[in-house]
């Protein structure tokens, strides 16, 4: 029984409070509360009562504080501990106060003037503050578990706890101490989060704020702020007022790296952290991949930089300055400015967003959209593709810059330039705007001038597997040469553009490749699944309007495509010279491009081709001036190599002979038109060659054919080949011209050709026929070899030389002439060769510049020779009758009458002739008759005057000569009739 006691009396104290209805001494107890409180406090929600294990009183629906309270405060519950012995007395005395799920409204700013003072409930008691929020002007404190409690009225506040901000948890204790006479209280408050600690010390000031000191270190100073990672310590100045908490003067350690800076957060109207840095040297890519992997930040974050070097990639930059904000998914630059290596300045402002809509492309050619197998376009691949923080953001920056040495700059960045030409890329300025995103940079404005040369324009590029360029500029001056490296040819051109898909739209003032310069030149190209189409190629070069279109398949076997090529000249000379040169670099064709030349004329060519670079077809038209020409055949383009039908019209042959060689055409040539037709095959450059097969030409009463061969390898252009002509009429030279011949083209090219015409017709009445030599040409020197004829029957046999490039110039001629028939007369007035069967040989020498020179120094000999041949103008029988006349007068008379008219037949004339600077002498010369002595002739001849004096005498027996003199002009000698010995002889006998 007496156990039983204890034991009812235990579960009346457990059930008892329970079972019992408090919800009636609800204003009793919120009157309490009140009191202990210092605050009025209104219960709404059930009351109960425990006083087992501890006395507890709770009640729900708590409000603490009024409309004009400085501090309200909702809870769900609050908890009272009440003390045993006072309980028993009858009294409810709370020993610690709990205040749980509530949300605490503290004033901000604090009102001006009022000092700290702690409620009077915490003196003897302790208050707790669990699962609650705590709402301090903008700032919200979530999770909030606290202790606050004070030994007496004198003593400090201590506040331990820990809460949660923006998804950081932290810790923090904060001692505050009694304001004295002045109204300063002292505090002290350590806050510890994310591996760092931060503890501050100083004072409240009566007026409101803080003012004190500040230091604090950590493992990681990237866990609380977009930071490089590394340990960290910091001590300074820190003053806190109703809207802003100011950290200067410090002293900063990050990972190892000595800074001086100051940081700010800023409360009201917006909380934003700023940091300051200023450093001797900087390390920028830790603090670029804190930045681009930052997530988004519980406040905006602004950061400041400053350093007189940083590092970067590699390399040192100098006088760095910047300042970047970090606002939930944008990030802003505002003043970047730097000393890049090779002291190039750059400045910088832009912003990124992860947030905003595509940009769309701000100008330039748009980059083409290509698909693969699967149909996906570059774009798609490249905005799948993964990608680190930020590389889905949208990018918009302004970039100006300006250095004499971008080319160091640029080596430095790791921009491949050894293959540059290093005067290239030197001093430059410029600005321009860009925009990144969805893996697409676009340049919207760009201008700049390189190197003294202004450039302008826009352009997009879109990365990802396959990347894709629009670009387009506006350039002052291009220069085209020196960006690829030495001996870098098509195949590694080929394969660097395998890769890539562009659209370029391209416009230079003035444009230059090695030593073609070109005006006004545009290109409209495109690069797409490998396919290079050159839209529109244009510009102004060579005095041209030059045009060029098609398109190329890449690959291990390309393909040419619907290839056009245009050009258009009121003077073609400039460019058939730049053609020339290129066929062969020692090809004169002065004659060609003279200032009256066919060169001078309009001209208008177009080409058309497609199939393989090896085997291109190709069809050209060609207009100059009156000449029109046509091809069709093959190009090897890899060896300059053209295979084809030529055929070329001209309305005038020898205005075509004038207009291209500056000749005039010979009399004989006649009049009417020029055609050619052949097959041609031509290779260029260094081996260039020429070579027509198979050709006919006509050119007024010229008709040529054969085959050609021009080699345009060696010191000079050299022709080979065969040439034949059914009839080429010929003047007779003029001797006596003082005219300097024109030898200027044997000296620009050699030759060896095989001839055969088959007749030649002389203006004198006489041909030749089958003529065959082999002519020869080698610096000048011209040799026919070989030369064998048909003449009346016989055979001309003999070598013609002509060196001109000895001055003056040297002629050297030798010939035999067999079994040749007279046919047409040989007339020397007044006395003429009429038949006979004619042989000759002759060797001669002359030298000069005009045929008259040539004449005039002409030296050698020779001999003549004819059978059963006939001479008209003199009866020589007769005069051998007529002097053994009876009567001296009959025989004076007989003698006058045969050696002034008749004609002779004789049996054989033989001469032997020699010439001396132009003077030809007859020796031994003898004309054979059948029954009579014969006759003796002997004389000379000036060539040069053109004058004679020549003598056909007879002698019969002991009595003296007798016979006829020609003497004067060749062409119209005087008959003497030489008898005064003879007639004196026969009066004495």
């Amino acid at each position: 029984m007496a156990l039983l006691v204890p034991a009812l009396l235990l579960a009346a104290l457990w059930f008892g409070p329970r079972l019992t209805d408090w919800n009636e001494y609800r204003d009793r107890l919120a009157i309490l509360a009140a009191g202990r409180l210092g605050q009025p406090v209104t219960l709404a929600g059930p009351v109960r009562l425990a006083l087992l294990p501890q006395p507890m009183l709770e009640a729900g629906g708590v409000t603490i504080g009024g409309p004009d309270a400085e501090i309200s405060v909702q809870a769900q519950a609050l908890r009272l501990r009440l003390d045993w012995s006072a309980l028993l007395q009858g009294r409810l005395e709370p020993r610690e106060v709990a205040v749980v799920g509530a949300e605490i409204r503290l004033p901000w700013p604090p009102a001006p003037g009022r000092t700290f003072r702690p409620p009077p409930w915490l003196t003897g008691l302790e208050g707790r503050i669990q699962e609650s929020r705590v709402v301090l002007g903008a700032v919200v404190l979530e999770r909030v578990e606290a202790m606050l409690a004070a030994s007496g009225p004198a003593d400090a506040l201590r506040i331990q706890g820990r809460f949660r901000w923006r998804g950081t948890d932290s810790d923090f204790e904060t001692t505050v101490g009694r304001p004295g006479w002045d109204g300063i209280a002292p505090l002290a408050l350590t806050l510890s989060a994310a591996r760092a600690s931060i503890s501050a010390s100083g004072v409240l000031l009566p007026e409101g704020g803080f003012e004190g000191s500040v230091q604090g270190g950590g493992s990681d100073l990237a866990a609380l702020l977009p930071a490089p990672t590394g340990a960290f310590r910091l001590r300074g100045r820190l003053s806190v007022d109703a809207e802003l908490l100011t950290a200067d003067e410090l002293s900063l350690d990050i990972a190892g790296t000595p800074a001086r800076g100051a940081a700010t957060l800023r409360v009201e109207p917006v909380p934003r952290l700023d940091l300051a840095l200023s450093a001797g040297r900087l390390e920028l890519d830790p603090w670029i991949a804190a930045l681009r992997s930052a997530g988004r930040l519980p406040l905006p974050f602004g950061l400041d930089l400053s350093a007189e070097a940083a590092g970067f990639r590699g390399n040192t930059l100098r006088r760095l300055r910047g300042a970047v904000l970090l606002e939930g998914e944008r990030l802003i630059l505002t003043d970047f400015s730097a000393v890049l290596p090779g002291d190039t300045e750059v400045e910088l402002s832009g912003s990124t967003s992860r947030s905003l809509p595509p940009a769309q492309p701000g100008g330039g050619a748009r980059p083409p959209t290509s698909r693969n197998a699967q149909g996906e376009t570059a774009q798609g691949r490249a905005g799948s593709s993964a990608a680190p923080a930020w590389s889905d953001a949208r990018l918009e920056a302004a970039l100006r810059f300006r250095g004499s040495n971008l080319r160091g700059t640029l080596l430095a960045l790791g921009v491949p330039l050894q293959s540059v030409d290093p005067a290239r890329l030197r001093d430059g300025e410029g600005r321009l705007r860009l925009t990144l995103e969805d893996g697409q940079l676009t340049l919207p404005e760009f201008a700049a001038t390189l190197d003294g040369a202004r450039i302008s324009g826009a352009g997009t590029l879109r990365l990802g597997n396959r990347p894709a360029l629009g670009l387009g500029l506006n350039l002052e001056r291009l220069q085209l040469d020196g960006w690829l490296p030495p001996g870098m040819g098509w195949p590694e051109i080929q394969a660097h553009l395998a890769g890539i898909d562009a659209n370029l739209r391209v416009s230079a003032a003035q444009a230059r490749w090695h030593d073609l310069a070109v005006e006004g030149l545009s290109a409209d190209l495109s690069l797409e699944s490998g396919r290079l189409t050159a839209r529109r190629l244009a510009g102004r070069s060579l005095g041209a309007d030059l045009v060029l279109s098609g398109a190329a398949q890449l690959g291990e076997t390309p393909r040419l495509s619907e290839l056009a090529v245009e050009a258009t000249a009121e003077r073609g000379a400039t460019l058939l010279a730049a053609v020339a040169r290129r066929a062969g670099g020692s090809l004169a064709l002065a004659p060609l491009f003279q200032e009256q030349g066919l060169a001078q004329e309009r001209l208008a060519l177009r080409l058309t081709g497609n199939g393989p670079p090896q085997a291109l077809a190709l069809q050209g038209n060609l207009e100059l001036g009156d000449l029109r020409a046509e091809a069709n055949g093959t190009l090897d383009l890899p060896s300059s190599r053209y295979t084809g039908a030529l055929t070329l019209r001209h309305p005038g042959a020898p205005r075509l002979l004038t207009e291209t060689a500056g000749l005039h055409a010979p009399p004989w040539l006649g009049e009417g038109s020029f055609s050619f037709a052949g097959n041609l095959t031509a290779e260029a450059g260094k081996r260039g060659a020429v070579s027509i097969g198979q050709f006919d030409m006509i050119a007024a009463g010229l008709h040529l054919g054969g085959q050609l061969n021009l080699m345009l390898d060696g010191a000079r252009p050299r022709l080979s080949g065969r040439l034949r002509a059914e009839t080429l009429p010929l003047p007779t030279p003029d001797t006596g011209s003082r005219e300097p011949l024109s030898l200027s083209g044997l000296v620009a090219a050699d030759a060896e050709l095989a001839l055969h015409l088959r007749r030649i017709d002389w203006s004198t009445g006489s041909y030749l026929e089958d003529l065959t030599t082999t002519l020869r040409l080698e610096a000048g020197r011209l040799r026919l070899d070989d030369l064998r004829a048909r003449l009346g029957g016989g055979t001309l046999e003999g070598t013609l030389g002509l060196d001109a490039a000895a001055s003056p110039p040297v002629l050297d001629v030798q010939g035999r002439l067999s079994g040749a028939s007279l046919t047409t007369p040989w007339a020397m007035p007044p006395l003429e060769l009429r038949t006979g069967q004619l042989e000759a040989e002759a060797k001669l020498r002359a030298t000069g510049h005009s045929p008259a020179a040539l004449l005039a120094t002409s030296t050698g000999e020779g001999r003549l020779a004819l059978r059963e041949g006939v001479l008209g103008g003199v009866d020589l029988r007769s005069a051998y009758l007529a002097a053994e006349a009876a009567t001296m007068a009959a025989a004076e008379a007989g003698l006058r009458t045969a050696l002034s008219g008749g004609a002779t037949g004789f049996e054989a004339l033989d001469a032997r002739l020699q010439l001396d600077t132009g003077r030809l002498t007859l020796v031994d010369g003898r004309l054979a008759m059948a029954e009579t002595p014969g006759a003796i002739l002997r004389g000379e001849a000036d060539l040069a005057r053109g004058t004679a004096d020549l003598m056909m005498m007879l002698k019969d027996g002991e009595a003296p000569e007798f016979g006829l003199r020609l003497t004067g002009p060749i062409r119209d000698a005087r008959r003497v009739l030489e008898l005064a010995d003879w007639l004196s002889w026969r009066a004495l006998h």
